[in-house]
């Protein structure tokens, strides 16, 4: 729905076999942006796989832990981050450099073809 060309059909074929999970926070950041068909847009976001989230109190302890201060990476990508690491098998995609690097360093990024 938002990707077109080298993405596109990676991402339709992990949301046939669903495979791809978002979570709602990243649909909250989505929503104060401009989409394309707005309505339509959001209740089809709402339909994917969620993530659940993390306490914040388990964010903290994580930034603190891993030593993720000034990495770069905000509030809600350390809510990624911590969701993943919450739930096994979940791998992050991000084409967010920062973000990105955080994620490799805890082996949960992933690429798509």
């Amino acid at each position: 729905m938002f990707r077109t060309g080298a993405y596109k059909s990676a991402l339709e074929t992990l949301i046939a076999n669903d495979q791809l999970c978002i979570h709602p926070f990243l649909i909250a950041e989505l929503a104060l942006g401009t989409l394309p068909e707005r309505r339509k847009t959001l209740a089809y976001l709402d339909q994917l796989i969620s993530i659940r989230p993390v306490r914040l109190e388990d964010v903290r302890h994580m930034i603190e832990a891993r030593g993720f201060a000034s990495k770069g990476i905000g509030l809600t990508d350390a809510h990624l981050i911590a969701s993943c690491l919450a739930t096994p098998g979940t791998h992050l995609w991000t084409l967010d450099g920062k973000l990105g690097n955080v994620a490799e360093s805890l082996s949960i990024r992933t690429t798509l073809p």
